[in-house]
């Protein structure tokens, strides 16, 4: 179990360090008059710094290495 636990750790860590965001595009109503409707799209973006990538990576290394010695 702490194996697969350390292993999802390492592989998110490295994916956090060579994508540190993504973005995705939510319509947004702007004007809702009856019939009459407006909507936008509004790009939204979610970012994280690198160095919690390499946190996680340290961490899933420590987990697994630590579920071998057992």
């Amino acid at each position: 179990m702490n194996k697969t636990v350390g292993i999802i750790l390492i592989i998110v860590g490295i994916a956090m360090l060579v994508w540190t965001g993504f973005s995705y595009t939510r319509k947004e109503k702007i004007v809702d008059a009856g019939p009459i409707q407006i909507s936008a799209d509004k790009e939204k973006s979610v970012n994280w710094p690198p160095y919690v990538g390499g946190i996680i990576l340290v961490a899933g290394v420590f987990v697994f290495v630590a579920s071998k010695r057992k």
